[in-house]
């Protein structure tokens, strides 16, 4: 039971995060495509560090470093959720761009011959013909971002894999081979959270392939 409520603490940062991320990556997604040069390099520069800048180090950068430089008093969690949410609106961004200039010009074109104006064209156009495009990328972003929460551990987020390591610890002496089991158990416990979303994720692919193809 201790294990399952680390679980839900784990999949409640990563839902909210993926929740944020996402609506936060769409927006700027979409402002990625104008033509902006200045707009573009800043928003590309945000993209690349949150992918070059290991995941463990945004955690002890936002939770150890920048609170005590700055006098910002924010719970693990809290923490947790800006870090996830703000690498999952990173990576969304760049999934929404390319399905965006993945639409055929000629949709483009034919938005504007009816009078769309540049917000019209995105509304009615552009992001309607790409959610399929991005669909399958962002199951498996969520994927990820599940599978990355067991890092919660390194800033005292009572996540599962912190309340299994207590339960070993608590055990050792009685149960040698404690620590066997308690992952083993953690292990099918992210299994069962990630492999649907991982089936639903190729069956997405093989669907738009289809598509394509016929």
């Amino acid at each position: 039971m201790r294990l399952l409520g680390g679980l839900w603490v784990s999949a409640k940062v990563a839902i909210v995060a993926i929740v944020i991320g996402i609506l936060l990556g769409i927006i700027l997604g979409v402002l990625r495509t104008f033509h902006n040069p200045l707009l573009r390099i800043v928003l590309r520069l945000y993209l690349e560090f949150f992918r070059i800048v290991p995941t463990v180090v945004l955690l002890f950068l936002f939770y150890y470093i920048l609170p005590k430089n700055f006098n910002i008093n924010l719970g693990a969690q809290a923490v947790a959720i800006l870090v996830f949410a703000l690498w999952v609106a990173a990576e969304m961004s760049d999934i929404v761009r390319g399905a965006l200039i993945s639409v055929s010009q000629h949709q483009v074109d034919a938005g504007k011959a009816i009078g769309l104006n540049q917000l019209q064209l995105y509304y009615y156009v552009l992001l309607p013909q790409s959610i399929q495009l991005m669909i399958p990328a962002t199951v498996n972003l969520t994927s990820r971002v599940i599978k990355t929460t067991s890092l919660l551990l390194l800033i005292s987020v009572m996540d599962v894999i912190n309340i299994g390591q207590q339960i070993i610890e608590a055990n050792s002496q009685e149960y040698q081979n404690g620590a066997f089991w308690i992952y083993g158990l953690i292990f099918i416990l992210y299994f069962l959270l990630c492999y649907p979303l991982s089936l639903w994720a190729r069956h997405l692919e093989k669907k738009e392939l289809v598509n394509v193809n016929g």
